[in-house]
């Protein structure tokens, strides 16, 4: 390379923390140039990224990879909901066939050196039957059969056969929590703002969160630490669902368990995220994840404990709601009241 430091690209960057990442490692004096892709342009402001538009499943990223002399890829396109893109299908492959081409495209360009993967705890599931706490090295006792959760398993898959085929690149993937932060906008972050809060009737289960900002800080000690394996990601502790629904001001709404699906569809109805299988799972059962291996191997600690990043997502969100509010839930428990006439929770 005859340019001084690393030359990262980055995918993923339409989206809020892609953007933020790519900006803040752009501003890193350990970081000569930093590329941001991704199949949409970005709304905020880039600062001093580079944005090349290109779609992960097309031949272009091979060629953006060799004519840029890239030496670390961050990948974070790997998506939990839709969106945009308007359906499951289309997700599955952004995610899947996306980081496939991806990985085929680094095993190709001679200059990478670093390949790091923003997963997610997902690939765990969520059961009656997990441990108090997941480590790396065990997997879900129920293989999900599709979902995102499906796309993470099958992308991690993808990811640990590169690194054998590349023995000389350093690979490191992170298994995220669920995210929370004051700018978060994610599926759990809409049923968090939801003024009236849906549980599963019998259940409270134990919940792990990671703080935005760690989420960053991680991704871009990974880049520096060029320290191979996979690591869990979280906050330190657990948060039951009825303190986090205390912490928020909000009243919990019991129902059962084969009904939260619907209340996802209902707010989907109304211009909200659906909730996708795993997290109905997770709402239920919980998860924990064990850090160790983060902390200790990859050296890298969390700023914000499970609670305290919790707490940084309920002050973004202000005081419980007032009568007007809680009427904005009225249509959600129409559409869901519309679901149960319909008979689409029977069994």
């Amino acid at each position: 390379m005859t340019q001084a430091g690393k030359v990262v690209l980055v995918t993923g960057v339409s989206r809020d923390l892609g953007r933020r990442f790519a900006r803040i490692l752009a501003d890193d004096p350990a970081v000569g140039r930093v590329i941001g892709v991704d199949v949409a342009p970005p709304v905020g402001d880039l600062g001093a990224v580079s944005f090349l538009r290109a779609d992960l499943r097309g031949p272009v990223i091979a060629k953006i990879l060799v004519r840029e002399r890239v030496d670390t890829v961050v990948h974070m396109s790997v998506i939990a909901t839709p969106g945009s893109l308007g359906s499951r299908g289309s997700m599955k492959e952004l995610n899947v066939i996306g980081t496939m081409q991806l990985l085929g495209a680094c095993q190709r360009a001679p200059d990478v050196r670093r390949v790091i993967v923003k997963s997610t705890t997902t690939v765990y599931g969520a059961s009656h039957r997990d441990p108090a706490m997941f480590t790396e090295d065990r997997g879900p006792q129920r293989l999900p059969k599709s979902g995102y959760a499906r796309d993470a398993q099958e992308i991690e898959g993808y990811v640990r056969g590169f690194s054998r085929r590349r023995p000389d690149v350093t690979v490191t993937t992170l298994r995220a929590a669920n995210v929370l932060g004051p700018e978060v906008d994610s599926p759990i972050a809409q049923y968090f703002r939801l003024p009236v809060i849906p549980n599963v009737l019998g259940f409270d289960p134990r919940l792990q969160f990671l703080h935005e900002l760690d989420l960053v800080g991680a991704l871009r000690h990974a880049v520096h630490a060029e320290v191979p394996g996979t690591f869990n990601l979280a906050g330190d502790g657990v948060l039951l669902l009825s303190q986090a629904i205390r912490r928020l001001g909000r009243t919990g709404l019991p129902v059962p368990g084969f009904a939260l699906s619907a209340v996802g569809s209902a707010m989907r109805g109304v211009g909200l995220a659906e909730f996708a299988p795993e997290l109905v799972q997770f709402l239920t059962y919980g998860r924990g994840v064990d850090t160790t291996r983060l902390r200790n191997d990859l050296g890298f600690i969390p700023r914000f404990t499970s609670a305290e990043a919790f707490d940084d997502f309920a002050h973004g969100i202000g005081a419980a709601p007032g009568p007007r509010g809680i009427a904005a839930l009225e249509p959600v428990l129409a559409g869901f009241e519309r679901s149960l006439t319909r008979g689409e929770l029977d069994g």
